[in-house]
């Protein structure tokens, strides 16, 4: 699939601050972006890093009086995903120093708490047990815009049955560290989430790799454009600002493209 992003973000700055943006999309062995547009104004002084794990990358900015940006790119997604109820779990003894991290609690994201939940599922194990819980989250959240905010866990999410796509990655990664199994946040593009955002899936350490699983059931992995990973959606916020911000207008456009010869 080739695709073509367009971002556009304005907000006014009070007082002269810090951002952090993660919107890039990267270039890895599944996906290649072959144009890009990063078009800020002049007097705005900024600067990439890299993101968590060396992925996908971030901006810092330097910014004051108003934010306006317009972001641009063309990525051509070759990846394939993976039967994930047919993979096997990785024993826990065979994870990677970095992987480590992702079996544990994070801000957003428990550890534990949902031992009786799990026991439906307990007779599965590996990907056949992410499928089913991804398949619950599916079957029984309700997508809706109001229904969270900034500071809503993935135990919140359960006891509510409602939110966006953070809360339902949230909740698919809390049930999956609860059964020892390795999760993160990914932030991605997909044409097909509606309506048109910044999106959030899961991401599963099973049979030795990370795969990518959208419990919102918008997307699928060779319809996704990567920008980056962590432990959960404050690792990946696509604008973090270290000073009042306020907000003006933001759309963002993925559309499938026309493959190039």
């Amino acid at each position: 699939m080739d695709c073509h992003i367009r971002v556009q973000l304005t907000y006014d700055v009070p007082q002269r601050t810090t951002v952090l943006l993660q919107i890039r999309a990267m270039t890895d062995p599944h996906q290649v972006v072959t144009e890009e547009l990063f078009d800020v104004p002049d007097h705005v002084t900024w600067r990439d890093i890299a993101g968590e794990e060396g992925i996908g990358s971030r901006i810092w900015m330097d910014v004051e009086d108003r934010l306006d940006l317009t972001y641009e790119a063309r990525v051509a997604v070759e990846r394939t995903g993976a039967d994930i109820a047919s993979l096997p779990r990785t024993p826990n003894f065979q994870l990677n120093a970095e992987d480590v991290k992702y079996l544990m609690a994070s801000r957003y994201c428990r550890a534990s708490g949902f031992e009786d939940f799990l026991d439906d599922f307990a007779h599965l194990d590996g990907g056949a047990k992410v499928k089913a819980m991804s398949d619950w989250i599916t079957a029984n959240l309700t997508y809706d815009n109001g229904a969270s905010n900034s500071e809503t866990t993935a135990q919140d999410t359960f006891d509510s049955r409602r939110g966006v796509c953070r809360d339902y990655a949230h909740l698919l990664i809390a049930l999956c560290r609860c059964s020892a199994i390795p999760a993160r946040i990914v932030s991605v593009y997909s044409p097909e989430v509606t309506p048109p955002d910044f999106h959030a899936v899961a991401e599963v350490y099973l049979d030795g790799g990370w795969h990518l699983v959208d419990p919102s059931g918008m997307s699928t992995p060779d319809r996704m454009v990567v920008c980056g990973v962590g432990r959960d959606a404050a690792d990946v916020s696509f604008l973090t600002g270290f000073g009042a911000l306020k907000f003006v207008a933001q759309s963002v456009s993925v559309t499938p493209a026309a493959k190039k010869d």
